[in-house]
């Protein structure tokens, strides 16, 4: 939904939104992201807060399978006319300015903002579940599918000299 920063009142917009967002290369989006948005202007920084909901398709970092995570982002964030940062040529965002957006020719895209908070809000490392058992380092069978039959006292190289330590100790 496109937005016309000059046509916010004075009193602010609140915003109840079901959106189908299209999926990118950064995140697969599978259902519609449900969000709850209050707008304010003051001068020319747009304010938004609220919460946002919506499903994404991710790949475990253990086993690789993909699977879906329901994800709940806050938002605050504050929008800036993009001419601001075209007076500077090179503009840096110091800590407090992280949370800060650009938008240009009076208008901007509640997509966009969306579907930045989810992808903000997906875990470093996903997990299709806590007790995933992820892949043999071996011969790459799924452990939460069945065992395999490798070899687990095989010892780093690196850290065969603390073995031999523990040897000493005896």
């Amino acid at each position: 939904m496109k937005v016309i920063i000059s046509e916010i009142p004075e009193e602010g917009l609140e915003l109840e939104l079901t959106e189908k967002i299209s999926s990118d290369e950064s995140i697969t989006i599978v259902s519609p992201v449900k969000a709850s948005l209050r707008i304010d202007k003051k001068g020319s920084e747009v304010i938004i807060t609220g919460a946002a909901k919506g499903t994404v398709e991710l790949q475990c970092s253990r086993c690789l399978k993909l699977f879906e995570m329901d994800i709940d982002s806050k938002i605050d964030v504050v929008y800036h006319p993009a001419s601001e940062i075209n007076k500077e040529e090179h503009y840096e965002l110091k800590g407090d300015e992280l949370d800060t957006g650009f938008y240009r020719n009076d208008t901007f895209d509640t997509d966009d903002l969306l579907r930045e908070q989810l992808v903000l809000n997906i875990p470093m490392k996903p997990l299709c579940s806590e007790g995933c058992k992820g892949l043999c380092p071996k011969c790459g069978v799924d452990l939460n599918i069945t065992q395999c039959n490798c070899a687990i006292s095989e010892i780093d190289s690196r850290l065969a000299v603390l073995k031999q330590l523990l040897g000493k100790k005896k």
